[in-house]
């Protein structure tokens, strides 16, 4: 038997309702705030990924599905969607008539990490990006949104944490010191970060091996770096959260370290699935536009973990499958050929409809239509036949009455209740 490839998933019937539930709920607020959907291929050229994550992270180095093809090119599947929207939006000059654009996505990316709980090698993002901006109220609608996200899903036990990256101005004196301190601590680095600490000293305080993060727990901040500009925006991004009562806490240690990501930098991070983790992270990252070959155009955004998301929605036990409203139950050869053709009406008319087509005796249909958690079955067999009217049983009081053939399409939608 062939089997999934490690660290893949099946969304399987029962959990993709789910699914759907969510990115609906995620597509409907997205457009309200003024974003629209754009679909980006899975493949793109390794070169777009490695100059914008960077060719010195684990994501490039270590987890990249990355392979020539048949002409020797380097192709690569998304590990991220930033990069494509961004070199979608330089490739198709969505900047020329007005720079300003917002966009969203949804869909599959693909890293080679060790597979856990809420991690998978195939994972899925939601991604919303905002072009032609530095505005620090555009950071702040986004952490917003993101929280009235969370809430719509019924996630409550959520923070946004935020933290200013300074810009190309302030950020050298910071690096400076920081270096400093990581100099005087490098023996307590794991391997990773001490080769990373002269290239891109940031990265050390992101890491995730307790040793290190005991090491840098009193490392400079930034926010004590900032000029007077980054200073400004950081505070107009709280007064903004204040301002639309979203609670936040400031986390010196949220990094981004790669050169072209500026000033606010957040995550939303919950304890809904034990220790405290991102479900969703995002920031400015006004160098990379031009970095990929555009112009000089500002840009931030965020992507939120599908795959954990959804497991922290399921978490509340409700459930998103939808049961037949009728379960038709045709007996003997002459109701096949009716019982057929109504479910095809009554199914283009909104009404949800099943029926056994393989001549069942009534009993072993009516387990079938329970089973099925049907909210109607609708008898029809040679006696209904004769009689014109076929048997209507409501499967929660066990109430039944007879329906006549004339008119029966109209009369279920009314009783069943017709979907618009």
């Amino acid at each position: 038997m062939i089997q999934l490839i490690r660290g893949f998933k099946d969304v399987l019937p029962g959990e993709s309702e789910l699914w759907q539930h969510i990115e609906q709920t995620a597509a409907a607020l997205f457009t309200d705030f003024g974003f629209k959907e754009i679909r980006i291929p899975i493949m793109e050229r390794t070169e777009l990924f490695a100059r914008s994550i960077g060719e010195d992270t684990d994501i490039v180095e270590k987890e990249m599905y990355t392979f020539p093809d048949r002409k020797g090119d380097l192709i690569t599947l998304r590990p991220e969607a930033t990069a494509s929207i961004c070199r979608s939006y330089i490739q198709h000059k969505l900047y020329a008539a007005d720079p300003v654009k917002k966009y969203f996505t949804i869909g599959p990316m693909f890293r080679r990490e060790r597979p856990q709980k809420g991690r998978y090698r195939q994972f899925y993002q939601l991604d919303a990006e905002v072009f032609g901006s530095a505005s620090p109220y555009v950071d702040a609608q986004l952490i917003y949104m993101l929280k009235i996200l969370f809430h719509r899903l019924g996630v409550t036990d959520i923070m946004a944490h935020i933290n200013s990256l300074g810009c190309p101005e302030c950020r050298p004196d910071f690096r400076d010191a920081l270096l400093a301190y990581i100099t005087g601590k490098e023996a307590e680095l794991c391997a990773d970060c001490r080769r990373r600490k002269d290239k891109n000293p940031l990265r050390v305080l992101d890491c995730k091996v307790p040793a290190c993060r005991e090491a840098m727990a009193a490392a400079p901040s930034i926010l004590d770096h900032l000029c007077d500009a980054c200073h400004v925006h950081f505070e107009t991004v709280k007064t903004a959260l204040e301002n639309l009562q979203t609670p936040f806490t400031i986390d010196k240690r949220l990094v981004r370290g790669l050169d072209y990501y500026t000033r606010t930098t957040f995550e939303m991070q919950t304890g809904s699935l034990g220790a405290q983790s991102a479900v969703a992270g995002g920031g400015r990252y006004d160098g990379l536009v031009k970095l990929l070959g555009g112009p000089e155009i500002p840009a931030t955004g965020f992507a939120i973990g599908f795959d954990r998301l959804a497991e922290i929605v399921a978490q509340a036990g409700e459930t998103y499958v939808v049961d037949p409203d009728l379960y038709v139950a045709a007996l003997g050869e002459a109701a096949l050929p009716l019982a057929f053709a109504w479910i095809a009406k009554l199914s283009e008319a909104g009404i949800r409809a099943e029926m056994d087509f393989e001549g069942r005796s009534l009993k072993s249909q009516m387990k079938r239509a329970d089973r099925l958690r049907a909210g109607h079955v609708l008898i029809v067999g040679d006696d209904e036949i004769k009689k014109k009217t076929a048997i209507l049983r409501n499967m929660m009081s066990k109430a039944q009455d007879e329906v006549p053939f004339e008119g029966l399409l109209e009369t279920l939608g009314a009783r069943l209740g017709k979907k618009e």
